[in-house]
């Protein structure tokens, strides 16, 4: 299957850090999108393995698999972990190792009930793939987010890897305590938090709440609702991330060491409940780190982010070092110019598709876009330059 798609100038509704590139310096990019693999079940995360054209690919409901480069079909890879999978929950990120070509370690999140049996939670471990068997073996936890909570909502989870460290985004647990009680508020818990550990899951001792009596020392950056994106930019190797605001609000923001993102003290969007503003936005001095971009309030402008990536191939050289996000509810793909910390208002691409968008991943050989959309019956596909000939 291969539908044309052309992108156009046009913005989405929203708000931002910088003004948006005007019209006619936003290049019309033909490509094609191919569907690779249809009919799969509730897919969340995906990664190339290194060294190969191949992707591995987590599913909500408990299972992996294995997409060869070039075929029509997954392999199940057994040796998943046990998950809930309830709401939200289940088998969720999964990223290989920086030295994966040597150590066939993979890093995965899931949900599962917490240690001391009080809710569930999102654990952190790993496991090493064995290719000859697709299987996982020698599965470690090594992380479990406490406390637990008797919630299916906004467990994250996205994985990141910088400068011999891993560090994990989390949400809220769908908190609607909007006052300075709320969980993501709360040193103690890592809910609403980004975590930095060691690569064997360790708590470094250079983590910033490491001697603050009573704050869980895992805890890098937190006042976050639910982080479902996180990339390394590839020039300054700063980590971003996009969260789902309420009823808008949604954003993209640059991680900071200690930084307090300010939900739901600070933002954007309003009650999903009542329509109504719960927080002040985000005011110079008020202590709270503002994001890169945001939308405003209003299920119009949503954009509740599911995957991203720096993009960096020759296949769209138009499109290098863009921002490209997921959108969920508006079903499309955000391609986003970036100048250091500002961003533009993005392009929307395969809206056309009225695809949820989960994961988005950049071909390390061929440079094309790969894609999983979400729930039952989603698809693995690809964007391709268009053959213009």
């Amino acid at each position: 299957m291969r539908l044309l798609r052309t992108t156009t100038a046009l913005a989405a509704i929203g708000l931002m850090a910088a003004p948006a590139l005007a019209e006619d310096e936003l290049p019309e990019v033909a490509y094609e999108v191919e569907v690779l693999v249809e009919g799969l079940d509730r897919p969340w995360g995906m990664a190339f393995l290194p060294g190969t054209e191949d992707l591995i690919i987590t599913k909500r409901g408990g299972s992996v698999a294995l997409w060869e480069h070039g075929s029509d079909n997954l392999r199940d890879i057994s040796g998943a972990p046990d998950v809930v999978s309830d709401g939200q929950g289940g088998l969720l990120d999964i990223a290989p190792a920086p030295d994966f070509e040597d150590s066939k370690m993979l890093y995965l999140t899931w949900v599962d009930q917490h240690e001391d049996g009080q809710g569930t939670t999102t654990h952190l471990g790993r496991a090493v793939l064995n290719l000859d068997d697709d299987a996982l073996t020698d599965l470690e936890v090594l992380h479990v987010v406490s406390p637990g909570v008797d919630s299916g909502g906004h467990f994250g989870s996205r994985i990141v890897f910088h400068e011999d460290h891993v560090y994990v985004g989390f949400g809220d647990r769908n908190s609607k305590a909007f006052g300075p009680d709320h969980i993501a508020q709360d040193l103690s818990s890592e809910n609403g938090a980004v975590i930095r550990l060691t690569m064997d899951g360790d708590i470094p001792g250079d983590n910033p709440f490491v001697d603050v009596e009573g704050a869980a020392g895992a805890i890098w950056s937190y006042g976050h609702r639910n982080i479902q994106a996180m990339a390394v930019h590839p020039d300054t190797a700063e980590i971003w991330l996009a969260e789902h605001g309420e009823a808008g609000g949604d954003e993209v923001n640059l991680v900071q060491r200690g930084g307090n993102y300010g939900w739901p003290l600070a933002a954007y969007g309003v009650d999903y409940r009542t329509g109504e503003q719960f927080a002040e936005t985000h005011q110079e001095g008020d202590g709270f780190v503002a994001p890169a971009y945001h939308w405003p309030p209003g299920r119009d402008a949503h954009f509740p982010p599911s995957g991203m990536t720096f993009y960096t191939g020759d296949a769209f050289p138009d499109w290098e070092g863009r921002l490209l996000i997921g959108n969920l509810f508006h079903r499309y793909i955000g391609l986003f110019a970036v100048d250091g910390d500002q961003v533009s208002s993005p392009e929307r691409l395969v809206e056309d598709l009225d695809l949820r968008i989960r994961e988005i991943e950049v071909g390390p050989e061929d440079g094309f876009i790969y894609v999983i959309s979400d729930g039952d019956g989603a698809q693995l596909f690809r964007l391709v330059p268009a053959d213009e000939s």
